[in-house]
């Protein structure tokens, strides 16, 4: 079986929580948590890989890729820690 690229990198991600729960019990994910930070990870890709391809400029570019990676960072954040305090990260 042949992994792409784009299947790659956002398993690579995953696999660091994964080897950090084998060496230190501080860590704690379950299968829901890999779950929803495959499904971000994903969802940024393909967010990132639609403005590659359908905006012309390097300032649109630009802006439209920096917007997307502080949405995607302000919910990782949300969830993992709650900093918001909202109902979404479980608080």
């Amino acid at each position: 079986m042949k992994i792409s690229k784009r299947t790659f990198y956002p398993l690579a991600l995953l696999m660091i929580p994964l080897g950090a729960m084998l060496f230190t019990p501080e860590v704690q994910w379950n299968f829901s948590d890999f779950l929803v930070m495959g499904l971000l990870l994903w969802g940024l890709g393909l967010s990132l890989n639609y403005v590659l391809k359908k905006t012309k400029g390097y300032r649109n570019r630009t802006l439209y890729i920096g917007v997307i990676v502080i949405l995607f960072l302000v919910i990782w954040a949300e969830l993992a820690v709650g900093v918001f305090g909202t109902p979404f990260a479980g608080s």
